[in-house]
């Protein structure tokens, strides 16, 4: 990912918390002898450096990603960038996003243990606190039988990429001045990229 070093994310923490934030991400391998792409949802284990997901089985992508260096983009909130909005019109329309690119090796996990506990993460993950539902509750043969309908995989991370193109490029005033306009819509990502480009002026 080409990344200017004003848009650089350093901080390990920063972009571990990105990932667990906006953890559905976009996974690419070669299969086939072509790129190729799933959207799924990965979890983070900070102590293993490693990312777990799974596949559908009949997602074809499992049979030769594995061993492969596979990349798993991570996307967070995005927005366009008017250049009504500074003080001259000397300037180009532009777009503020924050993306973290994430490369490992891909490993298929056998293991049925480990299998329910990633799935049993994704749920304690996403479900609500307050939510009946728990993965330990339902019947353990019903559990088998759906295990058997996905490939479940750990990618360990061999290299990280992160980028937050948040106007740092521009002076505080015009930063400020486009904070103000997104904070002045109503759209999700424009309201988050403005609290992003506010952290960064604290």
């Amino acid at each position: 990912m080409y990344i200017p070093k004003h848009f650089k994310i350093d901080d390990e923490e920063v972009i571990f918390d990105f990932i667990e934030n906006y953890s559905f991400a976009t996974l690419f391998s070669q299969h086939n002898g072509e790129p190729y792409a799933t959207h799924l949802p990965l979890m983070l284990n900070k102590s293993e450096n490693a990312l777990y997901g799974h596949f559908a089985r009949p997602n074809e992508q499992w049979k030769d990603a594995e061993n492969q260096q596979v990349l798993a983009v991570f996307q967070g909130p995005h927005c366009y960038i008017s250049p009504s909005w500074y003080e001259t019109m000397k300037a180009v329309p532009t777009w503020n996003y924050v993306s973290i690119h994430i490369y490992g090796k891909l490993e298929v996990i056998e293991d049925k243990k480990i299998i329910f506990d990633s799935l049993n993460d994704l749920v304690i993950k996403y479900e609500s606190p307050d939510s009946p539902y728990n993965l330990n509750d339902v019947e353990p043969r019903f559990i088998e039988g759906m295990s058997k309908g996905i490939v479940a995989f750990k990618i360990n991370i061999t290299k990280i990429e992160a980028k937050a193109k948040l106007s740092q490029n521009h002076s505080v005033e015009r930063q400020e001045r486009v904070i103000k306009h997104l904070e002045n819509t109503s759209q999700h990502d424009n309201i988050q990229v403005a609290s992003l480009m506010k952290k960064n002026l604290q």
